[in-house]
């Protein structure tokens, strides 16, 4: 069974997830720690925990879910992962990030991208990759059937959805990936989004006031 940890990072409040399960692998999603004390409190609790990282993921590559994927390089030696399409964001994410306040040495790129339906595995577990463009391309979530959630990134959060204003938002494309993707999963699935709280696909269905 898989056993998720959340810690909330940096000035725009981004969970980055780790799952791992009874074998003690693990994977990082969304690493977006970005001070020392952030780096430093991740590294402790997979330390404490004595889990073994072997993947790192990103649901998309804006620059707040990726500030610390060098520090996972450095300290694990694990390069991200992302959807092909979302690497002009990595290409530029120096400059995107000094806009922010975000000074970043390094960026890395991608040893393997993730695609569509790929099945990224740990242990004994599994998680599959869905394709969810429309916030930004190269938005993936990551959807466990077994443990019955799914983490969703920036596409859909409790009660509003991603946004569409930035580079390669799109809206149309955003309400096909959730419609399409999303709300075709089981009702009781337990939606872990990029940013607040958690939810689930059937609360999203019936209150979310932004899908039409």
């Amino acid at each position: 069974m898989i056993q998720i940890e959340c810690f909330t990072f940096n000035t725009f409040g981004v969970n980055t997830y780790v799952l791992y399960d009874e074998t003690l692998e693990a994977v990082i999603v969304d690493a977006a720690c970005y001070e020392p004390f952030e780096k430093q409190g991740l590294a402790d609790f997979i330390q404490d925990s004595r889990l073994k990282i072997v993947r790192n993921t990103n649901t998309h590559s804006h620059i707040d879910h990726i500030l610390g994927n060098q520090f996972i390089l450095d300290k694990y030696g694990i390069s991200p992962e992302y959807h092909k399409a979302g690497h002009p964001f990595v290409t530029e994410a120096k400059e995107i990030g000094l806009n922010f306040g975000y000074t970043l040495d390094a960026v890395p790129w991608a040893t393997a991208y993730i695609n569509d339906n790929d099945e990224i595995r740990f242990g004994h577990s599994v998680i599959k990759v869905l394709y969810t463009p429309g916030h930004a391309d190269g938005s993936v979530c990551f959807y466990s059937e077994a443990d019955g959630f799914v983490i969703t990134g920036d596409v859909l959060f409790r009660d509003t959805i991603g946004r569409t204003d930035l580079p390669s938002g799109d809206l149309e494309k955003l309400m096909e990936s959730i419609k399409t993707r999303l709300f075709t999963l089981p009702e009781n699935t337990v939606v872990y989004p990029g940013h607040g709280p958690e939810t689930t696909i059937g609360y999203e269905m019936a209150n979310n006031p932004f899908i039409r």
